[in-house]
């Protein structure tokens, strides 16, 4: 717990120098999304495995279908940090403003940061909203992916705009014209065949939502 106490405040100077000092309500700090043992605060979506093992959240596919973890809260504009390891070649992603058709795996609104660990499949991207690719990376950011080791994500949701840091870099700066939701639940996916294998640790979340 120190260390994601520590972590947390690391990551504050570090947003607050990339892009001054975040807007906030009072009271408000990065707090985590993961308490490091199990899945609490957090809904299985779908038939897919989820498991945490040694402090890692890992997600196995298991069915033909897509799978994936939602957090039990609702937020609109938030900053969130996490690490994530693709061990297989299934593309995965961090959902926000999603929501999904009740009992089943259908996303019925929303979009994602894509996560993929082949090179120009653009991770960091925006995808969703039923109109596939939003915006992704320019070509020099791709070889950024780490394919075969931890890379860090730090996301960014205020409004309509939606910025990407992939490994401390800046790759995505988006504003969307025409967002589909502006509230709704972040989830982590797997993709559908039986090829999702991911990990994710060191979740944590600046929630800017007003309310």
């Amino acid at each position: 717990m120190k260390r994601i106490w520590l972590l947390s405040i690391l990551l504050l100077f570090a947003v607050t120098a990339v892009s001054g000092q975040p807007r906030k309500q009072p009271g408000q700090s990065w707090t985590p999304l993961f308490n490091g043992k199990d899945l609490t605060g957090w809904v299985k979506v779908g038939n897919e495995k989820w498991e945490v093992e040694d402090g890692v959240i890992h997600g196995q596919g298991i069915t033909e279908e897509y799978g994936y973890l939602q957090t039990e809260k609702k937020y609109q504009d938030f900053y969130m940090f996490l690490r994530f390891k693709c061990l297989a070649d299934g593309n995965s992603g961090v959902y926000f403003h999603t929501d999904f058709r009740p009992g089943t795996v259908h996303v019925s609104q929303g979009r994602q940061f894509e996560i993929d660990r082949q090179l120009g499949h653009h991770t960091g991207g925006v995808y969703g909203d039923g109109r596939g690719w939003m915006a992704w990376p320019a070509p020099e950011f791709e070889p950024l992916i780490r394919p075969d080791d931890w890379n860090e994500f730090l996301l960014k949701v205020e409004g309509n705009r939606y910025v990407t840091y992939l490994n401390g870099i800046k790759v995505l700066d988006f504003t969307n014209p025409k967002p589909e939701a502006h509230d709704g639940y972040i989830a982590l996916q797997l993709h559908s065949g039986g090829l999702g294998d991911m990990m994710f640790k060191d979740l944590l979340i600046l929630d800017l939502s007003r309310r």
